[in-house]
């Protein structure tokens, strides 16, 4: 028995079923290509460069800055302006108590608390002294003063310094327009005072309290 020859023109089944199987195959190999370029080999996914068990989310270690390379205060030198933190200002009176009759003699105490000697201009024109009861302001050194000087002086570490000549209170109100003429008198029968001292604009901490009767 004889076959029926293919028609002319016309591929036969075997010819059809491999050139699918080779169009297959060049679209899988299409595919498996794309894959190996958007996920390349033994990167993770977190990032380009991160190696294996590199967590990407991990921000670079910055090195320790070189202690060189941090800012410090300039070293203090003997002979440069006193710094306000190393400068102790206090006010000073002879007595606690004056009785009727006794005027109070008021100084200043300078320190300097530094370590290194310092310059600072302690004159009698940088000097303010103030002495008030309760809020109000009863008397203040620079109203009518006169003949004020500058005086720089050196500070030693840790000695304190003193008013040569004590400025004395005569127990009356102060004002820059009494300053030639009568004042009234200050209360006294055991009121209670306090002086506040100033040097080239450093403050006394505290106020020295005293009574007058």
């Amino acid at each position: 028995m004889s076959t029926n020859p293919t028609p002319a023109g016309r591929q036969s089944p075997q010819v059809y079923r491999r050139r699918r199987l080779v169009v297959l195959l060049g679209l899988i190999a299409v595919i498996v290509a794309v894959v190996l370029i958007i996920v390349r080999p033994g990167e993770s996914q977190g990032g380009e460069g991160t190696g294996p068990g590199t967590d990407a989310s991990t921000p670079p270690t910055t090195a320790p800055a070189d202690a060189s390379t941090i800012p410090t205060e300039p070293t203090a030198a003997d002979g440069d302006p006193c710094a306000e933190k190393n400068v102790l200002v206090e006010a000073t009176t002879d007595k606690l108590e004056y009785q009727a009759g006794e005027q109070p003699q008021l100084s200043v105490t300078i320190t300097n608390t530094g370590s290194n000697v310092c310059m600072l201009n302690v004159g009698t024109k940088v000097q303010v002294f103030t002495i008030k009861s309760g809020e109000e302001v009863y008397w203040t050194s620079t109203d009518c003063q006169v003949d004020a000087i500058d005086a720089e002086v050196s500070l030693q570490p840790g000695t304190p310094i003193s008013s040569s000549v004590p400025i004395i209170w005569d127990r009356t109100r102060s004002s820059t327009e009494t300053c030639d003429g009568p004042r009234e008198s200050v209360p006294a029968g055991g009121a209670s005072y306090h002086l506040g001292v100033s040097v080239a604009g450093f403050a006394a901490d505290e106020t020295k309290q005293f009574l007058l009767y």
